[in-house]
């Protein structure tokens, strides 16, 4: 059996188990065979792994590249090429309807326009609902599942130009579990937050900081709690996106207990950053906006570490939506006649590169196993989106890896964003001390990143699109109803 590349000598890590010893053979880009002693020729590529652990490339299923609303964010090429130089090999990201739009079809060929040819690692989209009229939820979503493979929407229940009502939520649910779609939901009372955010701006209070007051923790529990009442009364499988708060975790995990098909994501920055970073001199603490917003004690990282290691999040993502800092159009949006206002603040931040790093320090610390991190980073989301190539290391699967250093063998670094391949001006994650990072990227059997040797060495076009099946992961409780029926 020949084989276009081997990777010999490292720690092959699953969701289950860490098997050592065997090889894995690669050929056509896929996995071929893992062995004990597999055969080389000279035409094969062998890769020496030295002991340190080979993970699945990881699956980001929560990005926005190139979108309408972040004009000064990463495009599809700087944004894959950072994906890949910190060992992401799939993203997912975001076509996004306007309310005005009555027609979905049109967004999603000009979104998918800009990946085709302009993406170094393979992706797939989502579909952002704001408008959900009859013809696109009756019409043009069973087209999407079945010409494009786009099968998850994302859906907002705050943000003026966004949000939808609870009926509007319903009647999306409807559509989505006739068709097996993964229904992702942005859940933040907006009327909570408008409240306060109106009583801060009468009161002069419009720092960046009070963006943090502003979306208090009970607002993302209440919708947290809402909307999966929705999902139950429905049996539509839904993900709750980007969860920061201890008791909105807390309303997951009680979900899950009584079986319902609840699944919960969070983000590298409510693992690392408290709400103290929106306190920046000179509006340096506009960087660090994003919603929900960052929390206020050690004790809110902790228990999102803790969701994490007794499997209360199903997903571990960037949503990366970076703007830049220092430019027209960017977090200086907010800055207006010299006066901050932190609701004009772009919301979001920039972790494409960074988020495999800092939840493989989760491992190293102690916070979580290995196991863990496969599961959230890559296995999960393959499974949850429909990715049926991606996310393990078995035969048959597409060869997407990461190769890690072995412990001790990295020089500890402390992180600058000159480091890193993003066309952001600032990193949130700028100043932290690393002692590992993806010494190789592999896609598809195509080394496309060396730490120790070329740097980022894909090809602009080298990424593929991923048609999705439906999801392996969510489904309904009663999997043998294919038509909605009211709930008795």
């Amino acid at each position: 059996m020949d084989f276009d590349l081997v990777i010999k000598n490292g720690l092959i890590a699953t969701a289950s188990d860490v098997i050592s010893g065997q090889d894995i053979g690669v050929r056509d880009g896929k996995i071929a065979c893992i062995g004990f002693g597999l055969p080389t020729t000279s035409s094969t590529q062998i890769i020496d792994a030295e002991g340190g652990f080979i993970t699945p490339g990881g699956v980001d299923s929560h990005v926005h590249l190139e979108q309408w609303n972040t004009p000064t964010g990463d495009t599809w090429i700087t944004g894959s090429r950072s994906a890949l130089c910190g060992g992401t090999t799939t993203v997912i990201a975001f076509a996004s309807q306007n309310k005005h739009h009555e027609s979905v079809l049109p967004i999603v060929d000009d979104y998918a326009a800009l990946a085709k040819g302009r993406s170094s690692c393979d992706y797939a989209l989502h579909l952002i609902m704001t408008n959900p009229t009859p013809k696109i939820v009756n019409e043009e979503l069973p087209f999407l599942v079945k010409e494009h493979g786009i099968t998850s929407v994302k859906l907002y229940m705050t943000y003026d130009p966004m949000k939808l009502r609870d009926r509007e939520i319903l009647d999306i649910m409807v559509a989505t579990r006739r068709l097996g779609m993964t229904t992702m939901i942005h859940a933040e009372n907006h009327d909570m937050i408008e409240l306060i955010i109106e009583t801060l701006e009468a009161r002069g209070q419009t720092d960046p900081y009070y963006h943090a007051v502003s979306r208090p923790q009970l607002a993302e529990a209440e919708a947290t709690y809402r909307a999966i009442a929705l999902s139950e009364m429905m049996d539509t499988p839904i993900l709750l996106v980007h969860v920061s708060s201890e008791t909105a975790a807390k309303h997951i995990r009680d979900a899950q207990t009584r079986l319902l098909p609840i699944y919960g994501e969070t983000c590298p920055q409510y693992l690392y950053l408290l709400s103290e970073r929106l306190k920046g001199e000179n509006f340096e603490g506009a960087k660090c906006v994003c919603s929900p917003p960052l929390r206020e004690k050690p004790a809110d990282l902790d228990s999102m570490w803790t969701s994490i290691a007794n499997g209360t999040f199903t997903t571990f993502s960037s949503d990366h939506a970076a703007s830049k800092f220092g430019v027209e159009g960017g977090k200086r949006l907010g800055l207006i006649n010299g006066r901050p206002y932190f609701k004009k603040i772009p919301n979001g931040l920039p972790g494409l590169e960074t988020r495999l790093p800092l939840l493989y320090k989760g491992v190293q610390e102690g916070r979580i196993t290995i196991h863990d991190y496969v599961r959230v980073s890559a296995s999960n989301p393959a499974k949850l989106y429909g990715l049926h190539t991606k996310g393990a290391i078995q035969p048959g699967l597409d060869a997407d890896f990461i190769i890690w250093y072995p412990e001790g063998k990295m020089e500890p670094f402390e992180l600058t964003n000159a480091m890193l391949h993003h066309d952001i001006d600032y990193s949130p994650f700028e100043g932290m001390t690393f002692t590992n990072w993806p010494r190789y990227t592999i896609l598809r059997g195509q080394t496309v990143w060396s730490r120790d040797g070329e740097g980022f060495m894909a090809k602009q076009d080298q990424g593929r699109y991923v048609k999705r099946g439906t999801s392996a992961l969510g489904g309904p409780r009663n999997v043998f109803v294919n038509e909605w029926r009211p709930p008795v």
